[in-house]
């Protein structure tokens, strides 16, 4: 089993910024994707980013230029660097974990609120 815990989210001003962790353990396979979702209140849970452990990253377009997502050099925590918020950036951003041994798993979210 894969555990993920995020921390980190907050209220910031819009154009400001704001750094989400996110924090694995238990058995975790060597080659493994770590994501980042939001849902917003009303909106189904979107695609931010993602990063696996040979370092490929994909990004949402609504995002590109303004997020960066990263790992630590153990991969087992996942941070994401959310600069030039806008209040559209507002919801709760959910971890996302996937590897071929223990397939889907996902943490309980983390809110960040952008004021206008």
């Amino acid at each position: 089993q894969v555990q993920l815990v995020e921390s980190g989210g907050d209220l910031a001003e819009s154009g400001g910024s704001l750094r989400v962790s996110c924090a694995a353990s238990g058995s975790i396979f060597p080659i493994n994707t770590i994501a980042w979702y939001r849902q917003a209140p009303g909106k189904t849970r979107e695609f931010v980013a993602s990063m696996s452990s040979l370092n490929r990253t994909s990004y949402a377009d609504s995002v590109k230029g303004r997020f960066t997502i990263s790992r630590d050099n153990a991969k087992t925590t996942a941070y994401l660097q959310m600069n030039s918020l806008k209040p559209e950036d507002t919801a709760n951003y959910y971890c996302y974990y996937t590897d071929n041994i223990n397939g889907d798993r996902w943490g309980r979210g983390t809110q960040v609120t952008v004021s206008s």
